[in-house]
């Protein structure tokens, strides 16, 4: 397939290409600074690009079959930014014509597992609360995604941590697996890479965790 990250220089981003290029996919990383993009690989272009044009972008998305985003707040004090940013790859790809889109959004986003225990309330409340911002940045992020016209798929991981890929872990498309609390970078960039041609996960939330 080709392909376009979005978020390429951040951890799920980067690890959306490496992986993408060693199963064979063509990808194109757009980054605001290639010298933080520390993959390489046969099939791999570098599309510099500020993301408040998207007519400046639509090149990295034309012809493309899947566009994968990684985009998102790295702290409280950047929200806002994955839904801004998003909007501008929304409407580079519209009049593009490219339809396929899966992004990263966040667990307490979605719906509870309805087998939530006290404890897993509770931490969910509290993260919640800490984070208000970023979640609120997200949850419109997700509501324009869903008025756009693309096949979209949102992932919604838990806490996220630095470990190798696994490729094991659980997947609920429209809710998220009970008692998933962590889940690594690596894997979620998998998950998304076996959910761009899954008709299944179009036009859904799936949450996703160990």
């Amino acid at each position: 397939m080709r392909l376009t990250v979005f978020g390429a220089t951040g951890g799920i981003g980067q690890e959306i290409v490496r992986q993408a290029l060693g199963a064979g996919h063509e990808v194109t990383a757009v980054v605001r600074d290639p010298a933080r993009l520390t993959v390489t690989g046969a099939g791999l272009e570098v599309f510099r690009a500020e993301l408040d044009d998207p007519a400046a972008v639509r090149p990295a998305v034309a012809g493309r079959d899947a566009v994968l985003s990684g985009l998102g707040a790295r702290s409280r004090k950047d929200a806002g930014v994955a839904a801004r940013l998003t909007r501008t790859v929304l409407d580079a790809m519209e009049p593009a014509g490219v339809r396929r889109l899966l992004v990263v959004s966040a667990a307490p986003v979605g719906p509870a597992p309805a087998q939530d225990g006290p404890l897993d309330r509770a931490v969910r409340s509290l993260v919640s609360a800490v984070l208000k911002d970023v979640y609120a940045d997200l949850r419109q992020m997700e509501a324009d995604i869903a008025r756009s016209a693309t096949d979209w798929t949102v992932v919604r991981p838990p806490r996220l941590q630095n470990k190798p890929v696994s490729g094991v872990y659980r997947t609920v498309v429209g809710g998220f697996p009970p008692k998933g609390r962590f889940i690594g970078r690596a894997d979620v960039a998998h998950a998304m890479l076996a959910m761009t041609d899954d008709a299944a996960t179009v036009r859904q939330g799936v949450g996703v965790a160990y």
